[in-house]
């Protein structure tokens, strides 16, 4: 015998002897009991069985003095989770690492930690990836390079997904599985904004030998890419050289910003550019922020990666979790009645002088609550989020100091954007009018400013948010007329002392409408001169206000008492707005 039965027991927990006693018994047995076979044979076939028994035993202990004594534990396969898990984490390895960071460009990991909360993460499908198996044991693991999940900004969840540059630069051929349509639809269903951590190249030639043939593109997925925007906030931040299909995914969103330097969009690279045209250029050339800020198709720019996600967080701040809510309110810190004597003297008495609108707008809103969007694009109009009274609304204001602040099409496209981003979420509208018409000249025209007008017209009057308009100075033409909303949406305005306003400016109606009058006068200049007078002493503010042409007229240091008590009114309106609009849906 190779020892006592009672001598094991001692050396075990009650739980492991339950495992291995039987198995024990069975090896005594063994060696204690003759078989009916010859001798030898009989010798042999119970040592064979006799060494099986004991290796089984030796096994089960050996896992035993692992185990925390309940040999229904999974421990040993959580431990080869974590080891797993811990693999995926290292990315693609030191040296891609350090060639991100070498690059002044944060890992994908680095830059969920500044989007979230601490301790919020939650990973979805970290285990995704390429394994490299020897036997029955994971070897080595190549994670898929996008990372998604859930985690909190502000205490709200938000659900995201970051392409990881370490791995194939972010290619397409090194995904495993369609984790970002996963990430949107994990959005979707569960009613959560969505932020996009961008920094991926798109597409790959190397998908089609891992295939083994070539595909026709498919536009599938795209469809809850876009379903997305009626229904949460979504927020694309680029943060380092996005072709293909993420450069597109930088613009299916409610805000997008980008980093200084660090950061270029295009639909193909130098190298496909060179192939396609013959032309050698840079990166920067074809889409850094010098080009995408201007022509619109990224919002924002930031100095840094960190100051990227901060303006993610930021524009989060404004916006309910999805349509179903009602914008966050906060507590306020500014006086509601709080009444600025700068307001008074804002805009200058003479007409050719320019002032700048957001002094205006920082003089009325909530302080320091104003965050501007497209500040680069389309400047003619400041547009932008704040809060009044603690109430997120949409802000937007002609700019005199950018093409008189006549509305072309770049200034078009912009308030179209916050009209339908307002409306989708239930943000009141304010306007801080100063109007001229369109922007004219034969530029405008040939660039369609015709059509882009009746897309703002259209625009506005299906929207159905709460707007309210502080008529500063001038409204002219059809563009002035976008100060007012016809229907039943709630809408309110009021005139400064310096509005004037009209169909067209009298300087430029005078010589059509009074044409032959100055031809046939003996000095056509000085005729010409008394029209515009006598026209001009008739276009006082009070005149219209006698014929109900304009509500109130207000001392404009009232604005900011008398804004407060409109989105307290139209706070209840928008309590009753929650869910789907009917208005105009969102359109990147």
């Amino acid at each position: 015998m190779h020892g006592s039965l009672a001598t094991y027991p001692k050396r075990c927990s009650a739980a492991s002897r339950a495992v291995w006693m039987p198995l024990w018994k069975q090896t005594h047995f063994l060696q204690c009991c003759p078989s009916s076979s010859s001798p030898a044979s009989g010798k042999a076939e119970r040592h064979n069985r006799s060494s099986e028994a004991c290796g089984k035993l030796r096994r089960l202990a050996t896992r035993g003095e692992r185990s925390t004594g309940d040999d229904m534990s999974w421990q040993s396969e959580v431990d080869e989770l974590e080891r797993q898990t811990a693999l995926a984490k290292e990315m693609g390895g030191p040296d891609g690492v350090a060639f991100q960071h070498g690059r002044g460009k944060l890992t994908v990991r680095e830059r969920v930690d500044l989007l979230a909360d601490a301790g919020s993460f939650q990973e979805i499908g970290a285990l995704a990836g390429t394994a490299t198996w020897e036997g029955d044991e994971v070897s080595g693991l190549k994670p898929s390079n996008t990372v998604i999940g859930m985690c909190r900004v502000d205490g709200r969840k938000v659900a995201f997904s970051g392409g990881d540059f370490t791995i194939r630069g972010g290619a397409a051929d090194a995904a495993i599985g369609n984790k970002g349509q996963f990430a949107e639809q994990t959005a979707l269903r569960t009613r959560i904004p969505y932020v996009r951590l961008l920094d991926a190249t798109g597409g790959s030639v190397k998908t089609f030998e891992k295939m083994g043939r070539t595909y026709l593109p498919g536009n599938s997925g795209t469809n809850v890419s876009a379903e997305l925007l009626q229904y949460v906030p979504v927020v694309s931040t680029v943060l380092g050289s996005v072709a293909g299909l993420p450069a597109v995914q930088a613009c299916l969103c409610h805000f997008s910003v980008m980093v200084k330097v660090t950061s270029q969009v295009f639909v193909a690279g130098p190298k496909v550019v060179e192939q396609a045209t013959g032309r050698t250029i840079t990166k920067e050339e074809l889409g850094d922020e010098k080009v995408q800020l201007k022509n619109g198709v990224i919002m924002n720019l930031a100095n840094s990666e960190a100051g990227a996600i901060e303006q993610a967080q930021r524009f989060l701040s404004y916006l309910p979790s999805n349509v179903w809510e009602a914008p966050p309110v906060t507590d306020p810190d500014d006086a509601p009645d709080r009444r600025e004597e700068s307001l008074l003297s804002a805009v200058p008495r003479d007409r050719r002088k320019i002032y700048d609108p957001k002094k205006v707008l920082n003089a009325v809103l909530d302080k320091d609550s104003f965050f501007e969007l497209m500040p680069l694009y389309g400047r003619a109009r400041v547009t932008g989020l704040a809060r009044v009274n603690g109430v997120p609304v949409g802000v937007m204001a002609n700019n005199p100091k950018f093409n008189g602040g006549s509305m072309d099409i770049a200034a078009g496209e912009k308030t179209i954007r916050l009209i339908e981003l307002c409306d989708t979420f239930h943000l009141p509208l304010v306007y801080f009018a100063d109007e001229p018409g369109f922007s004219v000249g034969p530029a405008q025209e040939q660039a369609g400013i015709v059509r882009a007008g009746a897309r703002v017209v259209t625009t506005l009057a299906r929207s159905r948010t709460p707007y309210i308009c502080f008529v500063m100075r001038q409204l002219y033409g059809v563009a002035g007329g976008l100060h007012q909303r016809g229907g039943d949406g709630l809408y309110r305005r009021y005139a400064w002392p310096s509005t004037h306003g009209g169909s067209m400016h009298i300087e430029g109606g005078t010589a059509i409408a009074y044409k032959r009058d100055i031809e046939n006068a003996e000095d056509p200049d000085a005729k010409r001169a008394e029209i515009e007078a006598m026209l001009q002493s008739i276009s006082s503010p009070f005149r219209n206000a006698h014929a109900f042409g304009i509500e109130d007229i207000i001392d404009p240091r009232d604005t900011r008492p008398l804004l407060v008590d409109f989105v307290e009114d139209a706070w209840k309106v928008v309590q009753t707005q929650v869910g789907p609009g009917s208005g105009p849906s969102y359109r990147p």
